[in-house]
């Protein structure tokens, strides 16, 4: 599906970092530390080799398995706590802005400051990520509340693919008589992940982005992106999974029991996946649909300036993007900020578009990918005004 939007226009970004990093020798300490009570709480059950054995992680691994080398979390204590290994991150009344929300709504006001916008000029608001905190009131009509929107807001999830997604649902919106709507990608990804995973634990990192998509005729944001078109597709695999969520819990569960299941280490209910299946099934999916799209776009890959790609794993960037170009890419085509952010799920592309696009000139051509569970991927094209 090819929708060519020449009237809409990318014009700003927004940026929320948390305050708190974790480095992966922090990781791998807290990891060892869980490791070495988890022999001897089952000393005797080990020697008898009833238990498996725990493969071992390192800095090195982590950095040579993914490219990360740190991750920025909303609680650093509670996950590098030995005991606990998951973030702190306390209910709110229902009366308070939800985390999720606060995070969102930080983003949206950085994007419409650099837009030189305010509530008014909104439409309305997409909250599009992969882990929302609960079913409803949408986290999207309370963002817009909170930014004093008038109009619209919606949640919507296609896992780290949702910001093209929503991207792509904005400019249909565009093309159906709206303003201006804001695409917005709070991620906690640190409350679904398995820190007592050696082969997971290092993946994820928190962040929120925002993206305000508006007419063209009525941009003024100087350097504001032109959408020339957005292709979206999926495929269903169960490589990737993600199976917290309230209907997992039966009627015979308690809460605790339910919490003890959350917490225990070899549990489903948590960010899952077939790492090596994922890598193989997913990077020439992605890179088909970006030549094909290209081609139907009548855009050679020669053509185009940079690749914010989707930043999950610094190997399947580079192979994606050698199977596009044809060659490898440089740092300054296909830049990379999962070193220090990690995988932020789908706000991973437009960090990457949010820290490297102001030194492009007008007329150049780039291209905002990302891909993941689902299998979903998305991809847009843009022309720098």
């Amino acid at each position: 599906m090819t929708t060519a939007s020449p009237a809409a226009v990318l014009a700003s970004t927004g940026l929320f970092t948390p305050t708190e990093s974790i480095s992966n020798e922090e990781l791998v300490a807290s990891f060892y530390g869980w490791v070495e009570g988890y022999y001897a709480e089952h000393a005797a059950a080990s020697e008898a080799g009833e238990r498996d054995a725990k493969a071992p992680s390192s800095a090195p691994f982590i950095e040579k398995a993914s490219g990360i080398k740190a991750r920025y979390v909303m609680d650093k204590a509670g996950i590098l706590d030995v005991e606990r290994m998951r973030p702190r991150l306390p209910r709110r009344p229902n009366e308070e802005l939800s985390i999720l929300a606060e995070m969102g709504v930080k983003a949206a006001e950085d994007a419409l400051r650099w837009a030189g916008r305010g509530a008014a000029d909104v439409d309305g608001v997409i909250v599009a990520c992969s882990n929302l905190q609960r079913a409803y009131p949408a986290v999207a009509v309370e963002v817009q509340h909170a930014l004093g929107i008038e109009g619209f807001a919606f949640d919507m999830n296609v896992a780290c693919s949702s910001a093209t997604f929503g991207l792509k649902v904005a400019l249909d919106m565009i093309a159906g008589g709206a303003g201006a709507v804001l695409v917005v990608s709070p991620e906690i990804c640190t409350a679904h992940l398995n820190f007592r995973d050696r082969d997971r634990h290092f993946i994820f990192g928190d962040v929120a982005t925002a993206m305000l998509i508006e007419r063209g005729d009525r941009v003024r944001t100087e350097g504001a992106w032109e959408v020339l078109g957005a292709r979206l597709s999926t495929r269903f695999s169960n490589n990737i999974r993600n199976n917290a969520g309230f209907l997992n819990r039966t009627e015979a569960e308690s809460t605790d029991e339910l919490a003890a299941r959350m917490a225990a280490p070899d549990t489903d209910l948590l960010f899952v996946q077939e790492g090596r299946k994922v890598f193989k099934e997913v990077v020439p999916m992605v890179a088909r649909m970006i030549v094909a799209f290209l081609e139907d776009s009548a855009v050679a890959p020669s053509e185009l300036r940079r690749l914010w790609l989707h930043q999950a794993n610094l190997n399947m960037n580079r192979l994606i993007a050698h199977k596009v170009l044809g060659r490898d890419a440089t740092p300054d085509e296909a830049p990379v900020i999962l070193d220090r952010y990690a995988n932020t799920s789908s706000a991973g592309s437009v960090i990457a578009f949010h820290e490297h696009h102001a030194d492009l000139a007008a007329g150049d051509l780039g291209l905002l990918c990302s891909f993941g569970a689902g299998y979903s991927a998305g991809t847009v094209l843009m022309r720098r005004l």
